[in-house]
């Protein structure tokens, strides 16, 4: 077991509290592991009749997944402690997506990545006035992986297209605006929220009874530019779009769109697309998991954590440099199915 996941019971809750306040909560291969194998002999425990997960001290909630694990595995070892994490990593969303009783989540902070991997799962997402979500992925590479595909794919007015291409931060008045939240508290109350829903009170009542007005979420002013402009699959297309709109809001979003990796714009894009198609979370995460896989040895990865993470010189150089570069038959070779023996499972 590992002290970066604080596990306890209290009442009729099960609590999985992050500890890993320096790194706001980054999940590790170890976290991953323990989490998964709590929850595994909770499913069984008839006194635990809800799931409650949050993070210990410092900042909130979850601020990703092992970034520097992942580049040092892309470097060094060719992916295969990279693809170990994703492995593991998935199987927890699965399972949380999967799991038999409730879950409340509170994404209390930063709730990014591998943070948004283990809150959308739940039935309840609690949101706060610290809330920021966002899936920056595309900014260092990757994609909206541990799930995003589902989650975003299905959001109403292209919103999930427009937070994975960007890496829109939403704060939790946005959350809720989007249905990315279920509720929105004062982080005051949600000590009391927890003790009342440990206490066996009914989930939804307690936090209905808890909520307050959301402030007006920002982002709603642009929900008709968002569902225009980031109305097509095709990244070309979304750029021309953005390009042709002449506001300042369009321009805005497009000077960002010009700082991401194509290639894992493209990558994005085709996986809400094909997302959709599917019928169970599993065969999305089966998706995620060979993208995951080549996506972290592909060039950009590296280069993109050196530039944001790194080195910090906010200067990436893609591999290709150029929407135009990245070719379906790029696309079709990240995208096709990986041998039996290796293709992802769930638990």
């Amino acid at each position: 077991m590992t002290d970066e996941v604080l596990f306890r019971r209290e009442g009729v809750a099960g609590v999985i509290s992050l500890n890993r306040p320096k790194a706001i909560h980054a999940l590790t291969l170890a976290m991953c592991e323990a989490m998964s194998a709590q929850l595994t002999a909770w499913a069984s425990d008839d006194a635990v009749e809800v799931i409650l997960i949050d993070h210990a001290e410092g900042r909130g909630f979850c601020s990703g997944g092992d970034i520097n694990l992942l580049r040092h595995s892309a470097l060094n070892d060719g992916g295969v402690e990279g693809r170990r994490f994703f492995f593991e990593e998935y199987r927890l969303n699965h399972q949380l997506f999967t799991y038999d009783k409730p879950i409340v989540a509170f994404m209390d902070g930063i709730t990014m990545g591998g943070g948004v991997g283990i809150s959308q799962p739940a039935k309840y997402r609690v949101a706060t006035e610290n809330t920021r979500y966002a899936m920056p992925e595309t900014g260092i590479g990757l994609f909206p992986d541990v799930g995003g595909g589902w989650y975003l794919s299905r959001l109403d007015g292209r919103v999930g297209q427009f937070l994975a291409l960007t890496g829109a931060r939403f704060d939790g008045a946005e959350c809720l605006w989007a249905g990315l939240s279920t509720h929105y508290l004062p982080s005051e109350a949600l000590a009391e929220a927890k003790s009342r829903i440990a206490a066996g009170d009914e989930i939804g009542g307690v936090l209905a009874a808890l909520s307050v007005k959301a402030p007006e979420p920002k982002v709603a002013a642009n929900a008709g530019a968002i569902r225009k402009h980031f109305a097509c699959d095709k990244l070309e297309q979304v750029l021309a779009s953005l390009e042709s709109d002449g506001g300042e809001w369009a321009a805005k979003e497009l000077a960002s769109l010009r700082t991401k990796s194509p290639q894992a714009c493209k990558v994005s894009l085709r996986q809400l697309e094909a997302s959709l198609g599917l019928d169970t979370f599993a065969q999305n995460m089966a998706m995620e998991y060979r993208l995951g896989a080549r996506v972290l040895v592909l060039p950009d990865f590296a280069e993109g954590v050196r530039a944001v993470i790194v080195d910090k010189d906010q200067n990436p150089q893609w591999n290709p440099a150029t929407p135009e570069g990245v070719t379906e038959e790029m696309l079709d070779a990240i995208f096709a199915p990986l041998s039996p023996e290796e293709e992802w499972k769930p638990l």
